[in-house]
């Protein structure tokens, strides 16, 4: 009876060690495992099972990409002016036994890593390029940290500046700065706008005059067209009624006449001397005759109408030879 009782608690005892020592490893996490007080090896993910009292779990590791948010850094930069600097560290572990035996506390060097690799970055450079340059920055940050990191196991995937403070008083000079710098935009602005706009008004105004140009041009163009379309037409006129007075076989009688118009045309005019042809007394007389003979009036209801004048001495004394006569008669307008 005492030996059963001996073999279940024997039993019990071993089931017991063997369930304490069975071991379930997340996903994306590693045990680092000695044996007794010796690096043996590095469980992943999975189901292990450790051998009692000589072999132990010395550290459980996240293999995850961690976030590190250090506090703000006070750094000098190459002007001699104090900022202070707020960066965040992205970094995971790529070798456990380098991270549990390369150095005493991972976190806590890379922090000190991280805040003397700012400064020396950042005293190299002036506070106007340390406030455009913060890619720049986070690439060498990135490339030391990562390089001297290498022998702990871990490895740096990313540096971000979040906050660059300087002084409150250089603060004041910047935004006075920024704000001069926008009011130089917007008067630069200002202009620019009233330049185009009066050089705009000036093109308007130039097409304006010049489509005006062109059409007082192609008016003026027009016009002269016409009065030549209308001259042509006169002429043609004239001389279709020479051609039908040609065909016709006008006597002497009709020739006069139409130089009595042409004379009558001739005095339409302003002048104060005319010009007329030594015969025309000759001419008068036809005229005379052949008015009488058209007229359906009797001869004796115009004498009665129309009283004749006296004919004057002067005009017997012509002489037929003569060429033309020149007589002046002034005019009154």
């Amino acid at each position: 009876m005492i030996g059963l009782i001996i073999t279940v608690i024997i039993l019990v005892i071993l089931i017991a060690l063997i369930v304490t020592n069975i071991v379930i490893v997340p996903q994306e996490h590693a045990y680092v495992l000695e044996f007794l007080g010796k690096y043996k090896t590095t469980w992943g993910a999975g189901l292990h099972i450790k051998i009692p009292i000589v072999e132990r779990i010395v550290r459980k590791i996240s293999l995850k990409e961690q976030v590190l948010d250090f506090p703000p850094q006070p750094v000098i930069t190459k002007d001699n002016v104090s900022v202070s600097i707020d960066s965040v560290v992205f970094a995971k572990v790529f070798d456990p036994r380098l991270y549990t035996y390369g150095v005493e506390n991972p976190i806590a060097g890379l922090q000190n890593l991280s805040a003397t690799t700012l400064r020396n970055i950042i005293g190299s450079m002036e506070l106007d390029q340390t406030l455009t340059s913060r890619d720049k920055i986070n690439a060498q940050m990135e490339a030391i940290l990562d390089e001297a990191t290498d022998k702990w196991g871990i490895k740096v995937t990313r540096v971000e500046l979040k906050n660059i403070t300087p002084p409150r008083e250089i603060e004041e000079v910047m935004t006075k700065q920024m704000r001069a710098e926008r009011e130089r935009r917007q008067t630069v602005l200002e202009a620019q706008a009233h330049q185009e706009a009066v050089v705009s008004r000036a093109k308007g105004d130039k097409e304006a005059k010049v489509l005006a140009a062109q059409a007082e041009k192609e008016a003026r163009i027009a016009l002269a067209e016409g009065e030549a379309e209308a001259i042509r037409k006169v002429a043609e006129a004239e001389a279709r009624g020479i051609t039908y007075l040609k065909e016709a076989n006008a006597d002497e009688q009709v020739l006069r006449l139409k130089g009595l118009e042409a004379l009558k045309n001739v005095a339409d005019g302003n002048a104060t001397k005319i010009f007329m042809p030594s015969d025309i007394t000759g001419l008068v007389s036809t005229l005379g005759v052949v008015g009488e003979s058209l007229s359906k009036t009797p001869v004796n209801e115009k004498k009665e109408k129309v009283k004749e004048k006296p004919v004057d001495d002067c005009a017997s004394h012509h002489k037929s030879d003569v060429s033309r006569n020149i007589i002046e008669e002034d005019k009154t307008y």
